[in-house]
C-alpha cells in the first residue's frame, strides 16, 4: 500500500502526472478543446489507470482525505465515466459500498442515472478525475442529492483552478477538494524542466483568463 501524506499530494500527484504525460502542457502550441477553447494544456487522467502505482497512489490520496476529513462516509460514487475505476480502487481501500453516477438517467430499462445503490439519508463521497467549470460535476452531485442522500464532498484528482468552478461550488454548497492542481502543477514543471522559465507567465495567465488565451 503507498503511503501518502495529504499535504504532500498536490506536488507528488503532479509530478506523476506529468512523468506519464497525462499532462502535456504547449503554452506556445495551444490545445483546443471541445468547446473551442485554446488551451496551453491537455489533461488525460485515464492514463493512470495503466500505472499500478500512480492509480494506487491516487487511491490512496483519496482514501487518506476520506480519512481524515470525511470519516461519516457511507458510500464511495464515481462520476460516469473517468470516475469510475477510482471511486472503486477507493472503496475497496475503505471496505465501503461504492456506486456510480450517469450524466443522465438511462432512457431504457429502470431508467437509473444512480448505478448501484444509494440509499435515502446517506453521506456520501463522489469521486471524479478532472475539474474545469465544474458544471458535470455538480450535475452528479446534484442527483445524489436529489435521492435523498447528503454529498459530503465532491474529490477530483485534478482541477484547473478556474474561479467559475470555485464559485459554482460555493453557490451549491457543495465542497470541492482535489489532489492536485494547475499552481501546484506549473510549479513543479518549472522545477523538473518540462517547461521554460519564460512560459510561466503564460501558463499562470491563462488561468486566470482562459478566454484571452492565443488571441
Amino acid at each position: 500500500m503507498t503511503t501518502v501524506s495529504v499535504e504532500q499530494l498536490p506536488r507528488e500527484i503532479a509530478k506523476s502526472l506529468l512523468e506519464i504525460e497525462a499532462v502535456a502542457l504547449r503554452p506556445n502550441e495551444p490545445f483546443t478543446w471541445t468547446s473551442g477553447l485554446k488551451s496551453p494544456i491537455y489533461c488525460d487522467n485515464r492514463l493512470t489507470m495503466t500505472y499500478p502505482a500512480i492509480r494506487d497512489l491516487i487511491a490512496e490520496g483519496f482514501a487518506a482525505v476520506i480519512r481524515e476529513r470525511y470519516p461519516n462516509a457511507e458510500v464511495i460514487a464515481g462520476t460516469a465515466t473517468a470516475g469510475i475505476p477510482h471511486a472503486a480502487w477507493v472503496a475497496q481501500k475503505l471496505g465501503l459500498p461504492m456506486a456510480y453516477i450517469r450524466d443522465k438517467a438511462k432512457g431504457h430499462g429502470k431508467q437509473n442515472q444512480i448505478e448501484g445503490r444509494i440509499q435515502a439519508g446517506q453521506n456520501v463521497v463522489v469521486i471524479e478525475d478532472l475539474i474545469s467549470t465544474g458544471g458535470s460535476s455538480l450535475k452528479a452531485a446534484i442527483a445524489v442529492q436529489e435521492a435523498g442522500a447528503t454529498v459530503n464532498a465532491v474529490l477530483a484528482i485534478f482541477s484547473y483552478q478556474f474561479a467559475q468552478a470555485t464559485e459554482a461550488f460555493a453557490q451549491a454548497g457543495v465542497p470541492l477538494e482535489t489532489l492536485s492542481n494547475y499552481t501546484a502543477l506549473i510549479d513543479v514543471a518549472a522545477e523538473i524542466g518540462k517547461v521554460q522559465s519564460d512560459d510561466i507567465a503564460a501558463l499562470k495567465a491563462w488561468r486566470e483568463n482562459p478566454q484571452a488565451f492565443g488571441q
